[in-house]
């Protein structure tokens, strides 16, 4: 048998690293598959990008508070109604209105917020609901509060940008879509067999802290290792918003993954295990049947029976297996 053909691809988007493995496709094949991948990230960032002042959702955005409807593009309208069924399953620790706080936490760089018709300029008001009204048959929202896509937006790009590149690819051919650390893999690796992928140390250290093992879903990582800067009281500030306290999370962990067939799904409860904190992560991540490996402030690794199940190399003297 002949070598298996394997490609690789990289640019910028969505502020991070963007790139594609495609394995067992000829390059032509290859290189479209790459193209779908690229138009269709810039088609979610046109729609999802709280940085792109003509984005639908900061036009979307611009009406907070006023009380009025907005008929959406249908990513921005699966993007708001995924952020309000996350805020129900997570019990409001998965919320898009951080936003207002991560600017006011000194944040800044994106589309200037406005000022809510509904006189409300509380950064962190206390809040019933998810604050987003949908009408499904007229693909329209109503929102109180500006809201921020986030690692939701990435995670919703993954999903239908690696479903762009599958549709071109043939049957049997690897694929790995990667943005900023969120990776999506199906079908067989370079070597063959299930993707390799380790979780990298908060810390900063060379060596991964595991290895996995994933033939097909998505990975996230919610991490404090990442968009950190100095508050405007001086103090060390990242953007893992706990919404119930409007302060960055302080729960005893630098860093979740999870591992979901979903992209999106992976983001969110990768958060909302981050903010449930040391003392609640293991019970709930069990509870729902999540791979999740999470790392405490002290550099100790733990994880669910799921995830021990794919994990394949732990650094040696940092597991502590929660049973």
């Amino acid at each position: 048998m002949g070598a298996v053909t394997v490609t690789h691809h990289a640019t910028r988007a969505m502020g991070s690293a963007l790139r594609a493995t495609v394995v067992g496709a000829q390059r032509r094949s290859a290189d479209r598959a790459w193209e779908r991948v690229v138009a269709d990230v810039e088609r979610s960032e046109a729609t999802l990008s709280r940085f792109r002042a003509g984005s639908a959702l900061s036009r979307l955005n611009a009406t907070a508070g006023d009380g009025s409807w907005r008929v959406v593009d249908q990513r921005l309208y699966v993007m708001a109604a995924t952020a309000a069924r996350a805020w129900c399953l997570t019990g409001g620790r998965f919320d898009g209105r951080v936003l207002a706080r991560l600017e006011a936490l000194g944040e800044h760089g994106g589309v200037r917020l406005p000022a809510l018709a509904n006189g409300n300029r509380d950064p962190h008001p206390r809040r019933h609901g998810s604050g987003i009204d949908r009408d499904p048959w007229l693909r329209a929202l109503r929102i109180t509060d500006p809201i921020d896509s986030g690692g939701l937006g990435k995670g919703l790009a993954l999903r239908w940008a690696a479903g762009a590149a599958r549709s071109g690819l043939p049957a049997g051919a690897g694929l790995l879509v990667e943005a900023g650390g969120d990776i999506v893999v199906s079908g067989p690796q370079p070597d063959s067999g299930a993707w390799r992928i380790g979780i990298e140390d908060p810390s900063g250290g060379d060596q991964p802290m595991a290895v996995m093992e994933l033939a097909i879903g998505a990975i996230a990582t919610s991490s404090t290792a990442v968009r950190r800067w100095i508050g405007p009281d001086g103090e060390a500030v990242h953007h893992l918003i706990d919404p119930r306290t409007g302060q960055p999370g302080d729960g005893g962990l630098q860093a979740v993954t999870v591992v979901h067939p979903d992209p999106a799904w992976a983001e969110v409860w990768s958060k909302a295990l981050f903010l449930a904190g040391a003392q609640s992560i293991g019970p709930e991540a069990r509870s729902r049947g999540l791979a999740a490996w999470w790392i405490r402030d002290d550099g100790t690794l733990e994880m669910t029976p799921a995830a021990r199940a794919a994990t394949i190399w732990e650094r040696p003297r940092t597991l502590r297996f929660s049973a």
